[in-house]
């Protein structure tokens, strides 16, 4: 039932719908949001393909590799091309020769391996990527979290639009948003936002991230992995992030809504 409107490729698409109301069925539209197969490829090689909303891809790219350990830094990111085809979109990336010869490595080293089934893992060390603890950061005042997600909404376009999406934003010292990156999918929208953050260089000690999910412990370890000491969600975490946040000596707040908050670790960023 989809109209011909729409780019095969745009966030948002719209469909006739049948809606009930009352027990009388109304014909009207609906604006929903996309999901697209999204194949991330290095020099060449396809590494992985997600399904993403197809906005600020070249952010999700960048920020997927900082947080997944395939880059250390953006600078080893030597170039990038959004391809579109039938199927989907792959982001074409050229990376460094001693980045690559790392991707390809830890290729081999998860083939053909059985176990728990997280990420060709076998074991619970091998779950987590070895990161060190995220260092003192700047301190937040909850009013400034508080304040923050009051002011989320205005930059939630398509959750506006489809009410469909997660959303990642990045509240600086003084509890303004100051980037904001929506998605699909909760990770992504994290990546985004990261990618996003580090292509402006953005010194990830100065704030914290507020997201509109859980916090998974996937979640806490891509803070971590960029050096960002402070996660914040507006719903529950998971035990194994409080986990991962403590040893990581990242503040992990759960609940932030309705003037209320929980901190499940390492409160010292809180004032």
């Amino acid at each position: 039932m989809e109209t011909a409107a729409s780019s095969k490729f745009d966030s948002v698409r719209r469909i006739t719908v049948e809606r009930w109301r009352d027990g009388t069925a109304l014909a009207g539209m609906d604006d929903v949001a996309a999901e697209v197969p999204v194949a991330l490829e290095y020099n060449g090689i396809s590494h992985a393909v997600m399904l993403a909303s197809p906005a600020d891809l070249e952010d999700f790219a960048l920020g997927f590799s900082l947080t997944e350990g395939i880059l250390a830094h953006p600078g080893e990111l030597y170039d990038m091309d959004v391809v579109e085809s039938d199927d989907g979109i792959q982001v074409q990336m050229r990376i460094s020769g001693e980045r690559f010869a790392c991707l390809k490595e830890h290729r081999r080293s998860m083939a053909g391996r059985t176990g728990c089934g997280l990420c060709g893992a076998e074991t619970l060390k091998q779950v987590f990527r070895p990161l060190p603890p995220v260092p003192p950061s700047t301190r937040l005042a909850p009013q400034s979290l508080h304040a923050a997600l009051r002011e989320l909404q205005a930059h939630q376009q398509l959750q506006q639009i489809t009410g469909a999406t997660h959303a990642a934003a990045w509240v600086d010292g003084e509890g303004d948003v100051t980037c904001l990156r929506e998605d699909v999918g909760r990770h992504n929208a994290l990546d985004k936002l990261i990618g996003a953050l580090a292509a402006r260089r953005t010194d990830f000690s100065t704030g914290g991230i507020l997201v509109t999910s859980r916090a998974s412990y996937e979640m806490v370890h891509k803070t971590a992995s960029v050096g960002a000491g402070l996660i914040a969600a507006i719903s529950a975490p998971t035990a194994l992030a409080i986990r991962v946040a403590e040893e990581l000596n990242v503040t992990l707040v759960g609940f932030v809504r309705n003037g209320g908050h929980a901190v499940y670790s390492n409160p010292q960023r809180l004032l």
